[in-house]
């Protein structure tokens, strides 16, 4: 460790006082210098080498467990612990900021359906299941809002709207274009919570045409519509919350292009293990 601590920063100090301080002789750091890398070393370096790539394609967000199936996915034979090692000693972590805040405001006097979910967020096959939500996302101009739609049997996010405005109308549109992407059979269910715009009477005749099954959250449980809460605070951790942003336009380019060009493509979700459901999916779609 001696040595490597003299080898990094040998262009600072110069190696003979680095060794005195050290008290390690030049003698020997000579011949650390020129020892071949063993086996080990050499694997090190080829699988740190993947990590920083990962690392960077995930938008520096994927952590240990993350990563480990990443790489095993590409044909590297690796475990757990040394991912978390090369990571560590590298200082290399996944970017995280702040907590989720539930913003529902479910105080209104419009009908609520059936918890016909009831927490099971399994499907075993696509437009099984579909679960709605909004969330807030603040820029300079103001609020943006952004209701979104995903598929339980992948988790891809399948219809999704950007508005200056938190009314009906987006979560309505959001369904559309899930339906005109999937045109999913009768009796595919949709789960939301409470909020008035999911409640309303508009957006529950626009289930009717569809033929899907209304399913809401129970009275102030956030939990009962987790897997979208889950994307929203993904969003957020990984893009959103990383800096300020000016306009609710540009917000909503770079949204676009992270549910598009990394989150339904490429992400690897937890909840999945692989990302072959996801290409099983998209085949579907």
């Amino acid at each position: 460790m001696r040595f490597a601590f003299i080898c990094e920063h040998r262009d600072r100090w110069s190696i003979d006082r680095l060794c005195r301080v050290l008290r390690v002789s030049t003698r020997g750091y000579r011949a650390w210098i020129s020892r071949p890398v063993c086996q080990r070393q050499r694997t090190d370096l080829k699988v740190l080498a993947h990590i920083r790539e990962h690392y960077a394609l995930s938008n520096q967000t994927y952590g240990r467990p993350r990563m480990t199936a990443e790489l095993k996915e590409a044909g590297l034979n690796v475990g757990e612990r040394r991912v978390g090692r090369l990571m560590k000693v590298n200082g290399i972590r996944p970017v995280r900021t702040r907590r989720h805040k539930v913003t529902t405001d479910s105080r209104h006097a419009l009908a609520f359906a059936d918890n016909v979910i009831n927490g099971n967020f399994l499907a075993n096959a696509p437009n099984r299941k579909w679960a709605g939500d909004i969330s807030y996302i603040w820029t300079n101009e103001g609020w943006l809002y952004l209701a979104v739609v995903i598929d339980l049997f992948s988790r891809r996010v399948i219809g999704w709207v950007a508005s200056d405005r938190m009314k009906k109308d987006i979560a309505i549109r959001a369904l559309e274009m899930a339906v005109r992407l999937r045109n999913p059979s009768p009796g595919c269910v949709f789960h939301s919570d409470r909020g008035s715009q999911y409640c309303s009477h508009d957006f529950q005749k626009k289930l009717t045409e569809c033929r899907m099954v209304p399913s809401m959250s129970g009275k102030e449980n956030c939990f009962d519509n987790a897997a979208v809460e889950t994307f929203f605070k993904t969003l957020k951790a990984e893009l959103l919350w990383r800096q300020i942003w000016p306009t609710r336009r540009q917000a909503t380019a770079v949204i676009f292009q992270y549910i598009n060009g990394f989150y339904n493509p490429q992400r690897r979700h937890s909840y999945l293990g692989s990302i072959r459901t996801l290409a099983f999916e998209a085949k579907v779609a």
